[in-house]
């Protein structure tokens, strides 16, 4: 609608484009981030639509005097697009009332201002410490009006994305396989430092190591592999979970 209104000569209506992106690690918020700026430029919100990721050590200076030139030059690279800040909780240490990550808040709030149509801010962290964040600067809190929680992925879910990793790089996974990886990631504990995706992208390359290592121990030369059964090199087995783990 606000498109809309802009090309019939009509003023558009406000908009908080700015979001709060609250889960754990590994849940897609960055894929997100990056997907919505490509929506917002293809509506013609946005120049370009690009993703800049920054984090505290991209933003906060080490002595007084850096900090808000390091802000500025990192917000200005996003101009056009999208500026993600990951763990953006820790520019605001709890117990640490004079640290210069402070600065970069305020700096990043009149940047937000002075340039509200030309750039979305994205702010992302675990869920219980972004709500501290907002709360460190009233001009912050009122700028960041929406949040999306982003869900851990369910066992079902994680087996799905080891599948997907193993269908990318042309291995199979066996049923009996997939039932062990349904059973490892039920097992696992689901506090704010589990990995979601990237847990299960190890899961993937540590089955591929023991893969390979189980194939090197049957002894065959490089020509008897060659003419093995193909199911050899590509299938992956419970056997090929981490250790303590296979079924």
């Amino acid at each position: 609608m606000v498109k809309v209104r802009q090309d019939a000569g009509l003023p558009p209506p406000p908009l908080s484009r700015h979001l709060v992106f609250a889960g754990n690690p590994g849940t897609g918020k960055t894929t997100v981030a990056r997907l919505y700026g490509g929506f917002l430029a293809a509506l013609g919100l946005l120049a370009r639509g690009h993703l800049v990721e920054a984090d505290r050590g991209d933003l906060v200076g080490e002595y007084v005097g850096h900090t808000a030139p390091r802000t500025t030059a990192v917000f200005r690279r996003a101009l056009g697009g999208v500026l993600f800040i990951d763990e953006a909780y820790s520019l605001v240490p709890q117990g640490h009332l004079t640290d210069f990550g402070a600065e970069a808040v305020s700096t990043l709030v009149k940047l937000m201002e002075d340039h509200r149509d030309e750039v979305v801010v994205i702010v992302a962290g675990y869920p219980s410490e972004m709500d501290r964040l907002l709360e460190s600067n009233s001009g912050l809190a009122s700028r960041f009006t929406r949040t999306l929680r982003f869900e851990d992925y369910s066992s079902v879910e994680l087996v799905r994305i080891v599948r997907h990793q193993a269908d990318s790089h042309e291995y199979a996974v066996a049923p009996e396989t997939a039932e062990a990886l349904h059973d490892h990631f039920e097992t696992l504990p689901r506090g704010e430092r589990f990995g979601n995706g990237r847990s299960a992208r190890q899961v993937f390359q540590l089955m591929t190591e023991r893969h390979a290592q189980r194939v090197t121990e049957l002894g065959l030369s490089t020509a008897d592999l060659a003419s093995a059964d193909p199911g050899l090199l590509t299938t992956l087995l419970p056997a090929d979970l981490p250790p303590g783990q296979a079924r």
